[in-house]
């Protein structure tokens, strides 16, 4: 496998990059109220990082049932289309390259992010030991811990597959250059994956092959959408915890998975590390190389990494393009700070989250 390093171009199945550093998914809750829909400050937000290699858009609920904190962008509504139109145009005049994550939280929400108020849904009706983000009647807004989630019924899994190909159908027309199925950080498709979450007796649980079902037919689906066109990517988290989620046996669980995934023409594989959040994880390097070893196509790596950890990565030949997260909250010229090793601005951690420009379009560049 050739070598790269960071500011080489790269291609990710039919996506050319002029280089190799990946703006990772960054959930910012800033969308256009009411409506979910992005907005001019998104464009700009967007925009100001389109020197990245590419852009993967924040993750952006496909159907209403998806949305697990206030404020996050959809790609259900014809309204939503429209507003990720000014963001993927402006990413575009600057000359950068942006895809859609197509995302569902399942059971990590509310009855208050719920339509009708119902309870959220997820392959078993097993409460996550996390917290959503909710907004109230008279406006207030805080963190609450997840709903127990009700099992989802067989009949209603073709229209979550639906869902995920009418979110990449829409995804094109807002004129995203691909799209990502989020399969990981313990989400809807993840708690299918993951034995700690799946306790189904149907086609859909048990075995490895069972519990990957959903995650491969919205694969599909979605592949089928964009005309089998090399602009697919996948996001998975072996090992995560992010969400309450664990595995049994992540190795027989994850190396299915990439085995199944070899014979779909994928843009690229994405890979989260467990340890974005701290911590360490014992046996995720051997994990992480073997599926290296198991996967025939391209690989991001994405979690806690910085230039130098991100070059060993792709000279190494473990990846082929690095995802940077938080780093790119704060400096949207990452790449020419990465190039000229320049010092990097710090996240306000304050304003992650919600709000307007402060902490989102208004951290400065070199110069």
């Amino acid at each position: 496998m050739t070598t790269r390093n960071l500011f080489q171009p790269t291609r990710l199945g039919s996506l050319e990059l002029p280089n190799a550093v990946v703006m990772a998914p960054l959930t910012r809750q800033r969308s256009l109220q009411p409506g979910n829909i992005p907005s001019e400050l998104n464009a700009t937000y967007y925009a100001q990082r389109a020197s990245a290699g590419l852009i993967i858009s924040e993750a952006t609920q496909v159907c209403p049932e998806g949305q697990g904190y206030a404020w996050t962008p959809g790609i259900h509504s014809a309204e939503q289309v429209e507003g990720w139109k000014k963001v993927t145009r402006a990413v575009h005049d600057k000359g950068g390259r942006i895809v859609l994550q197509l995302w569902h939280v399942g059971r990590i929400s509310h009855p208050l992010l719920q339509p009708d108020g119902v309870d959220p849904v997820a392959p078993s009706a097993i409460q996550a030991k996390a917290d959503c983000y909710v907004q109230e009647a008279d406006g207030s807004h805080h963190r609450e811990p997840t709903a127990k989630p009700r099992a989802l019924a067989l009949d209603e899994i073709p229209g979550v597959v639906a869902a995920y190909a009418q979110g990449a159908a829409n995804a094109l027309r807002a004129g995203f250059d691909g799209v990502e199925v989020h399969a990981a950080n313990g989400y809807l498709l993840d708690q299918f994956l993951c034995s700690g979450s799946n306790q189904r007796t149907d086609a859909y649980g048990g075995s490895a092959a069972n519990r990957a079902r959903l995650v491969l037919q919205v694969i599909d689906a979605v592949i089928a959408t964009t005309g089998d066109s090399g602009r697919v990517g996948v996001r998975i988290s072996p090992m995560g915890t992010f969400g309450d989620i664990s595995d049994a046996n992540p190795r027989e669980t994850f190396g299915y998975l990439v085995e199944q995934l070899n014979s779909r023409n994928l843009a690229y594989l994405h890979i989260n590390k467990p340890d974005w959040l701290g911590g360490t994880f014992e046996g995720f390097d051997d994990l992480l190389r073997e599926l290296r070893d198991r996967y025939q196509g391209r690989i991001i790596l994405a979690g806690g990494l910085d230039s130098s950890s991100a070059e060993q990565a792709l000279a190494s030949g473990l990846a082929d393009a690095v995802a940077f997260g938080r780093p790119y909250i704060a400096n949207p010229d990452l790449v020419e700070r990465l190039r000229q090793g320049a010092a990097l601005n710090q996240p306000d951690a304050n304003t992650f989250y919600g709000g307007a420009e402060a902490g989102y379009t208004d951290y400065p560049t070199l110069g």
